[in-house]
């Protein structure tokens, strides 16, 4: 696969209210995604956890919805979780299992909302490893993810069902066009590059 020599990895997180949030975003996902998505993985899955039930837990279902129609075209590359059916905390174990035993070899890159600081409230973060689902309001649910994206769209700590049911929907919606623009963007040149790797060799 392809690999970034110009951008270096980052784990520090991007402000939704940037005007260069998108671009941001895109420049550090392309830099995991050509760092760890390697030739020993075939098919890349974005799975989205959240429930549309819960305003600030809904933005891992509007992501899921925004990027499966744009990435449907992509052969390689399925998402789970959207507004239509959503992965939650009653169904993660199921997806999961569904997850390796359909796909080859499949990279997995999992998204979630949590809830974190006041100051960071607002953020988006990347990292490598898997995501732990549910820690913020205190469920102990499966790890998912090659690599993880998480939004923090409220502050915790206190009554976190309550905080996530009272999120401002602006907030998540904004931080869910910034993610999935982004990670349209980045997906586009990514399989741009290998298609142009691959006439090349051919």
């Amino acid at each position: 696969m392809f690999m970034n020599t110009t951008v270096s990895l980052s784990n520090e997180p991007i402000h939704v209210d940037s005007a260069t949030a998108v671009y941001d975003f895109d420049k550090m996902f392309t830099a995991y995604i050509d760092t760890y998505f390697t030739s020993q993985y075939k098919d890349l899955v974005i799975i989205c956890i959240g429930t549309d039930r819960s305003t600030g837990d809904a933005l891992g279902p509007l992501i899921g919805h925004k990027l499966e129609k744009s990435l449907k075209r992509h052969d390689n590359v399925f998402v789970h979780g959207t507004l239509d059916q959503p992965v939650h905390a009653k169904n993660l174990d199921t997806s999961i299992d569904f997850i390796y035993k359909t796909y080859k070899s499949p990279f997995v890159i999992a998204i979630d909302a949590c809830l974190g600081k006041l100051e960071s409230v607002g953020r988006i973060r990347i990292g490598s490893g898997p995501l732990k689902p549910g820690a913020g309001v205190n469920k102990t649910l499966p790890s998912i993810g090659n690599m993880h994206i998480t939004g923090i769209v409220n502050l915790g700590g206190f009554m976190e069902y309550i905080v996530l049911q009272n999120t401002r929907l602006h907030l998540v919606m904004k931080m869910a066009d910034t993610i999935a623009d982004g990670i349209q963007y980045s997906l586009w040149k990514y399989l741009k590059r290998i298609e142009k790797e691959q006439t090349m060799i051919n």
